[in-house]
């Protein structure tokens, strides 16, 4: 059998180089195609500049003249280094040159004439100039090279084909020559080849199950870790709401530890979904101009009060840092996370950096990490602590994955993090090295069309915004498919002071409206079923142009939300909120 295939591997081995010589003869036949294409798209463009200039007068429109004025030298002397090895191309070229000189001087004393003279002498002389039949001459030389071209192309491309055609009849041939060999030798080693495929069959269902395994184990770290967190955060609340309810039975009014406790556990609950979503990428963002020195500088003092006085905070803000666009308080929860990260990896002290500087991330560092190129605004947060282990780094952003002792840390800071940055079209990456501490880099994509603003405004106080005295007489129409739900919401509303109605679906809230035209805001739950609450808005505001709408939904993938974001003009809060979140939000939609 080698005797046999020598003869096809050697015809084979010539067939493929030739097949890529003829391959590349057609690439280089599509390269001066191109650049003909090219030079004679300039000169139009220059056609076009003079144009503009002779019958508006205005310089601006010779900016693209210029332009294609200087390119030609550079494009003309890649054609004739493409055409090294065509005598009659060259020849072509030579005259294309001498061509286009010609009618380039005729352009520049058009522009001469248009300066000194003003219209009329320009046209008269565009008239009489001969400048219609030098461009003739132009396009004319440029035909004749782009006939010549698709004939060699197509000359090419036969030559390229009759190859193809020849090596797969070779391979075919071989084919048959290994598959005859082959056939001979399977039917000496029928048991040989049936005890293989049985291993290579049960080596897949094993490497099946492994993978399935695997994924199993993923899922179940994922969900232990959220039902360890949950178990603890529900019998904070469980065991407070049974004390609370026989210590009241039993006439005490001293159940205030109980009941900050409970909020306690929701609270933490309320932010374990948080992260959960913003880990999964499912978190709704308000992205706005941010310059991230006046966000950084602003959390200064508070990060210090968050990791200690045994740290030391440095912030390293370089000037003229460019604008970004991202969700303000995604962004101080990264930082804070990181920040609380990094005091957990320095027990015994050391020093916490902050930095921010513009940066440009290449085409190829793009195509390694699988983000976009150009500009982005860097915040660097740097420790001096404990560094991590290449295994342990490799793991960072997993959830629920942390090397923290029990009960010191959910696991999901860097996993929320990285979803946050990664939702905002960013790119994070950790540098750390064991025993000389870590730095985790955030890239924020650079805002063009906007200034920025100082995001670091105080917070509105809950307690004016939820006064009653204030919200009296404004009326705000509830809707909510969960009955329970919707009962607290209408008790914390007018509790408020505001004067609320509320229906449990669509049709019976737009019955409501009509019937209450002095209703101010809409309140409304997104996901319900028949009519959603984003089409409930939409009617709503057809009849009641000045209505207010605040939205409300646990679950982002809506009407609303769209790659992540609000939709501009949107107003939404997030299930679970607080009395005080929900007053606060109420006060700034209202006004």
């Amino acid at each position: 059998m080698a005797l046999l295939l020598l003869p096809v591997a050697i015809a084979m081995a010539w067939i493929l180089t030739e097949q890529q010589q003829a391959t590349d003869r057609v690439i280089h036949t599509l390269e001066v195609g191109s650049g003909i294409s090219k030079l004679m798209t300039t000169i139009q463009d220059a056609e076009t500049g003079n144009r503009g200039f002779l019958l508006t007068g205005d310089e601006s429109y010779l900016n693209p003249y210029s332009a294609a004025v200087a390119a030609i030298p550079g494009e003309m002397g890649s054609l004739r280094e493409l055409t090294s090895d065509n005598p009659d191309q060259r020849e072509n070229l030579t005259e294309l040159e001498r061509d286009i000189a010609a009618r380039l001087a005729l352009l520049e004393q058009g522009n001469d004439l248009r300066r000194k003279g003003g219209l009329e002498p320009a046209v008269d002389f565009i008239e009489r100039g001969g400048g219609q039949a030098a461009m003739d001459k132009v396009r004319g030389r440029i035909l004749v090279m782009e006939s010549a071209e698709q004939r060699l192309l197509r000359e090419r491309l036969a030559r390229s084909d009759w190859f193809v055609r020849a090596g797969l009849i070779a391979g075919a041939l071989g084919l048959v020559i290994v598959a005859s060999a082959f056939m001979a030798w399977s039917w000496s080693s029928r048991r040989e080849i049936r005890e293989l495929n049985q291993l290579m069959a049960e080596r897949e269902r094993n490497e099946a199950q492994i993978r399935q395994m695997q994924k199993m184990e993923a899922v179940g770290q994922l969900t232990g870790g959220i039902a360890h967190d949950f178990n603890n955060m529900l019998a904070v609340i469980l065991s407070s709401l049974n004390l609370l309810q026989k210590r009241l039975k039993a006439g005490d009014t001293d159940v205030g530890k109980f009941v900050d406790a409970a909020l306690d556990g929701a609270a933490r609950a309320a932010t374990l979904t948080t992260r959960l979503m913003a880990f999964s990428r499912q978190s709704p963002l308000e992205p706005k101009p941010l310059i991230a020195n006046a966000m950084v500088s602003g959390m200064t003092e508070l990060i210090q009060r968050t990791i200690g006085e045994a740290i030391q905070v440095e912030t390293v803000l370089t000037a003229g840092v460019w604008t970004m666009n991202a969700d303000a308080g995604q962004f101080e929860n990264a930082i804070l996370n990181l920040a609380v990260n990094a005091r957990d990896a320095m027990p015994d002290g050391g020093k916490l950096t902050l930095e921010t500087a513009n940066c440009h991330i290449d085409d190829n560092y793009a195509r390694q990490h699988s983000i976009t190129p150009g500009q982005y605004v860097l915040v660097a947060v740097s420790d001096t602590g404990t560094g991590m282990a290449p295994e342990v780094l490799a793991k960072a952003f997993e959830p629920f994955f942390t090397t923290k002792g029990v009960g010191r840390g959910t696991g999901l800071g860097l996993a929320q993090v990285h979803g946050f940055i990664k939702q905002s079209g960013g790119h994070i990456k950790i540098y750390s090295e064991l025993g000389h501490g870590t730095t985790v880099k955030m890239y924020l994509p650079r805002l063009y069309t906007a200034s920025g603003e100082d995001s670091a405004k105080p917070a509105r106080d809950d307690t004016v915004a939820g006064d009653p005295s204030r919200n009296s007489g404004i009326v705000i129409l509830v809707v909510e498919d969960e009955d329970r739900v919707r009962e607290m919401s209408v008790a914390s509303l007018r509790e408020m002071g505001y004067t609320v109605i509320h229906a449990s679906n669509a049709a019976a809230a737009l019955k409501m409206l009509e019937g209450h035209p002095e209703t101010a805001l809409l309140f409304t739950d997104i996901v319900m079923p028949e009519m959603n609450g984003r089409q409930l808005a939409i009617e709503a505001l057809n009849r009641r142009p000045e209505l207010k709408v605040l939205y409300t939904t646990g679950f982002t993938r809506n009407a609303i939300i769209h790659n992540g974001k609000l939709d501009a003009g949107v107003h939404f809060i997030a299930k679970p909120f607080t009395y005080g979140q929900l007053a606060t939000k109420l006060r700034e939609v209202l006004e």
